[in-house]
């Protein structure tokens, strides 16, 4: 089979572990040239290239993006992967990892995919955002983080009418439970004097981290993501997994109050 990705220049962030990781990895085995925007210092995963900025300083990613393109003469993939995760109530949420969050999450997808557009214009190119199942089915203790990858769909959707018309394509790519240091990295805040309800946080947070830690491998969601950069026409929405795809498509044939009803059953016990 022909390899219409050799050559192809892609741009992800935080590629340098993971999901990320996991997607540089599958490019490179596609003879992509392949680029890493990540927060952390990596001094060496050659041959993909590491760029260290936050994902929040568009101006940095701007000079990036540039320094990219006048020595490839080309963007072509750009991969909106970067990301953390929080837990606990709302109630005990600090008002700054709520916004970073936020910040980190969604805004960044959507400044950064406004600086990289002109690039991708001029490629007919592709924009792949990671967002999660749980922004279609969202958790309890999880809200904030719900929330922004309910964005990232939204926002995915909207964009890809936009860009449509200059060859661009926009695909939301939903992975659900995943075996990486995202579980570990998760700021859990449960400061609460309430000890019924602390108990029950820490249940639920317990069995989100264990179906993360016996979930699917970062690779089976670089498979997903390789096979959306091939394609032609690719598809706005794609969920990684024969029962995700089932769990995301609940809402289409229960009311929405059911699906919360069996939500709060599985996690709020």
């Amino acid at each position: 089979m022909k390899n219409n990705l050799k050559g192809k220049v892609a741009i992800i962030t935080g590629g340098n572990c993971g999901i990320g990781l996991a997607i540089a990895k599958r490019f490179l085995e596609k003879e992509m040239k392949v680029f890493s925007i990540s927060r952390s210092k990596v001094d060496n995963l050659d041959p993909i290239v590491c760029f260290q900025s936050d994902v929040n300083d568009t101006e940095r990613v701007s000079e990036i993006l540039k320094e990219i393109y006048e020595k490839e003469k080309h963007i072509d993939i750009f991969v909106n992967n970067a990301g953390f995760g929080t837990a606990g109530a709302i109630e005990n949420s600090s008002k700054d990892n709520i916004y970073k969050l936020i910040e980190t999450n969604l805004s960044a997808v959507i400044a950064l995919s406004s600086v990289v557009l002109p690039y991708l214009k001029e490629s007919k190119g592709k924009i792949i955002n990671i967002s999660s199942v749980g922004g279609i089915i969202p958790l309890p203790y999880q809200a904030t983080y719900s929330a922004s990858k309910a964005g990232v769909e939204i926002f995915s959707k909207a964009l890809a009418n936009e860009v449509k018309p200059f060859g661009v394509s926009v695909t939301a790519i939903l992975p659900g439970d995943t075996k990486t240091s995202f579980t570990k990295n998760r700021i859990v805040e449960n400061d609460t004097t309430d000890k019924n309800f602390k108990a029950k946080i820490e249940e639920s947070i317990k069995k989100v981290e264990k179906d993360e830690q016996t979930g699917k491998s970062p690779d089976s969601v670089a498979k997903v993501v390789t096979k959306i950069a091939k394609m032609k026409k690719p598809p706005l929405r794609k969920t990684v997994g024969f029962s995700y795809k089932l769990v995301v498509f609940l809402p289409r044939i229960l009311s929405t109050k059911m699906v919360n009803f069996i939500v709060r059953k599985l996690y709020c016990k």
